[in-house]
């Protein structure tokens, strides 16, 4: 039996995951969290969500919810979750975490406190997102640097950073697999008389508005042809899902970060 632990029960990941877990063979949630002064505090998660309870209250300490949990999933914000992962440093319990919007030093901060601790961290559970991420790689390297790269990525108008990790993830991708540093091609934003289009340019534009879960499109552009490649998240169940699939592979593993791309051998 896996004892898992939840940070950020109350949001819309935390309680996906929850829900999911609870119907799960193999795991048991022992602990959730919230941030202090919520209102969920105190109550039992699998109320909070909409079930029946679980016998789990939720705090506002991850020592009390995380005591006796083999791992620690997270999908909050970068200052909770650097907070948790020096708990998990200092106790050696696996974390899963799925927060993105870090800076540069913050996701250094994580992988140095990994040292101590075995974590998957991606951008994207989705497992579809993952195969997305591989056949990003292979087209680039394919098409060369004759095609244009775009990348349109849309969420709900309460998502918090931007462009989306996913995004910046297969930005990331398509620039290493054409030899180009990502912090020098990558192009946020046009406006104005800018010019025509740099060579090794990756664009990369965000749309926020609704309750979109979440959709990707990267686009190579050629003479006379065009490529488009699309993931469209219709629920967050299957973020959820690839959370869960990580969580039970990573117990055990030796310290250091992880992908979702170790989790799913490919």
């Amino acid at each position: 039996m896996i004892k898992t632990a939840i940070m950020g029960v109350a949001g819309r990941m935390g309680g996906r995951i929850l829900s999911l877990l609870m119907e799960e063979e193999g795991v048991k949630v022992i602990g959730a969290t919230e941030r202090k002064g919520h209102s969920v505090m105190g109550r039992d998660a699998g109320m909070i969500t909409g079930g029946e309870g679980i016998g789990v209250l939720v705090s506002d300490r991850i020592e009390e919810a995380a005591f006796d949990a083999d791992v620690i999933v997270d999908f909050t914000a970068p200052i909770a979750t650097l907070a948790n992962a020096e708990y998990a440093s200092k106790t050696g319990k696996a974390m899963v975490i799925g927060t993105t919007g870090f800076s540069e030093d913050e996701k250094k901060k994580v992988e140095s406190l990994a040292r101590g601790f075995p974590c998957v961290m991606s951008p994207n559970m989705s497992i579809g997102v993952n195969v997305m991420f591989e056949v990003a790689k292979k087209l680039a390297q394919s098409l060369g640097d004759e095609f244009d790269v775009e990348i349109i990525e849309a969420h709900h108008r309460l998502k918090a950073d931007s462009p989306s990790g996913t995004a910046l993830k297969l930005g990331e991708i398509v620039a290493e697999s054409l030899g180009r540093d990502f912090k020098k091609v990558a192009r946020f934003e046009r406006y104005g008389r800018i010019g025509e289009r740099g060579k090794d340019e990756i664009g990369i534009q965000t749309i926020r508005g609704g309750d979109v879960v979440g959709e990707h499109t990267l686009i190579f552009c050629g003479i006379g042809e065009r490529l488009e490649f699309t993931h469209r998240a219709l629920s967050r169940d299957n973020f959820a899902r690839g959370a869960i699939r990580a969580l039970k592979w990573v117990v055990g593993k030796p310290p250091g970060i992880y992908t979702m791309k170790d989790v799913l051998g490919i």
